[in-house]
């Protein structure tokens, strides 16, 4: 839906039933992954027999799970290895609701990943951190894709409430949060008896009177984002004037971690290449992307960089690039390993099958 020249974000992050748009992206990127490698496998490319990819993508799914997890807990909020609760999930760390997971603990988990895959086949871990950096891109697009369709990492504000906004921007409602209360009290009282109302439908008319009126308020909010998502044209008209327009950062960090990184990893690795070349620029590339697109997306609440002037997520970043150029300085310098993969090249089979030169 237009508003003041924004688009007001109204995409429903229910794909069908129980079943979110967030599960069903880490679903693709997986298998796009092993279509992928598998690929690579048979072209000859990845040195994994292409029976065993798909015991690969296991060990690549676990390390994606346990450490973007781990990451997103010891880079973003610590204080959850030490609470305990008495009921379900009983540990701060396996409340994933708080928190979700951090790409650069996932990229950890990946790292490990890649050592025991190496070690299993007796090949060179590079080898294998190369060309799960080829497939990565893919998984990573669609992840941040779906950021932007929960609505979450928003975008900084490109014009407040009530101004003309870009016409690529995007109003979130999701913003609302702890600005409840205050969209809740500009609108007048005509519209706060019709909210009033609406939210005693929503939250039922027991539970509803039960609350007091903060507390109703609040799940207000919960209340309009769902009707918006839902298509309840009288909530979006009366609450997307009040809310900000923003960058859609996740789209642009979609394109800058999806398509473009996709396209320059693939580039270099149409020629063979020493072990571990990929993966350093792939260090290289997503970390610049990381930095440049987070300055346009709102850091997180509470957490500062390691720098002056960065977000905890650019910080991380900068690191991934020192860690990218020194990886390839030594590659370059000091790896006596030989050039693998290279997607131009004829297959294994092929080569073999081709007959001899006159």
């Amino acid at each position: 839906m237009l508003t003041l020249g924004a688009w007001l974000h109204d995409i429903d992050p229910i794909a069908f039933g129980p079943v979110r748009w967030y599960g069903l992206s880490y679903i693709a990127g997986f298998a796009l992954a092993y279509l992928m490698l598998r690929a690579m496998a048979k072209r000859g490319m990845f040195r994994v027999p292409a029976q065993a990819v798909l015991d690969a993508i296991l060990a690549l799914v676990i390390g994606v799970i346990v450490g973007g997890r781990l990451g997103s807990v010891f880079f973003y909020n610590p204080s959850l290895i030490l609470e305990f609760t008495s009921s379900p999930p009983w540990w701060g760390v396996l409340a994933i609701n708080r928190g979700g997971m951090a790409s650069h603990g996932g990229m950890v988990g990946v790292i490990l990943a890649c050592w025991w895959i190496a070690r299993q086949h007796k090949i060179p871990m590079l080898h294998v951190a190369d060309m799960m950096a080829l497939a990565a891109p893919v998984g990573l697009m669609l992840g941040r894709i779906a950021n932007f369709v929960n609505g979450e990492l928003l975008g900084k504000i490109v014009a407040r409430p009530w101004e003309e906004a870009p016409w690529w921007s995007v109003k979130f409602p999701q913003e609302l949060g702890s600005r409840t209360l205050e969209w809740y009290n500009a609108v007048g009282p005509d519209t706060r008896a019709e909210m009033n109302e609406l939210s005693f439908g929503y939250l039922g008319t027991e539970r509803a009177a039960g609350l007091s009126e903060p507390e109703r308020v609040d799940a207000i909010s919960g209340f309009v984002t769902q009707s918006i998502q839902q298509g309840v044209d009288i909530v979006a008209e009366q609450i997307g004037p009040l809310l900000n327009a923003r960058h859609p950062s996740q789209l642009y960090q979609a394109f800058f971690e999806g398509v473009f990184l996709l396209l320059v990893l693939w580039a270099i690795a149409s020629k063979p290449r020493k072990p571990g070349v990929i993966g350093a620029w792939f260090l290289i590339v997503y970390g610049a992307g990381r930095i440049f697109t987070e300055f346009y997306r709102l850091p997180d609440v509470g957490v500062s960089g390691f720098f002056p002037g960065l977000s905890r997520g650019q910080s991380l970043s900068v690191l991934m690039i020192v860690a990218g150029f020194a990886l390839l300085g030594w590659v370059m310098m000091k790896s006596k390993q030989e050039p693998m993969g290279g997607w131009l090249r004829v297959t294994r089979d092929e080569a073999n099958e081709k007959p001899a030169s006159d």
